[in-house]
């Protein structure tokens, strides 16, 4: 059996072991095996329309450094960006889309 004891002060705290195991034990111990519940699913945020990008951030009253701050990165690179000679990364992206689906159109942050 492999069993991993966690101490906390000198003291064991915990035993882990690997889940087959565990359920062999309750069945030795005449329990009911544990079901366990299927994970939620994680919903990926909708994917961002980066050709709508300036004109997002001008429906908020964004100007592009405001813009930039908010999301991490320079005007400079936020202006590339927008049109359309660089593209973002996943963070970048994550960053945008969490920030216009926070605030509604037209209302300045």
């Amino acid at each position: 059996m492999a069993v991993q004891v966690l101490e906390r002060d000198g003291e064991p705290e915990y035993a882990v072991l690997p889940w087959a195991e565990y359920q062999e034990l309750l069945a030795a111990a005449g329990r009911q095996p544990v079901v366990r519940a299927a994970a939620p699913l994680v919903q990926e945020p909708p994917v961002f329309d980066l050709a709508n990008l300036r004109r997002l951030r001008e429906a908020r009253n964004l100007a592009p450094e405001q813009l930039a701050r908010a999301v991490g990165i320079s005007p400079h690179y936020l202006g590339l960006i927008e049109s359309g000679e660089r593209l973002p990364d996943q963070a970048i992206l994550r960053a945008l889309t969490r920030l216009f689906a926070a605030a509604p159109e037209g209302s300045a942050d």
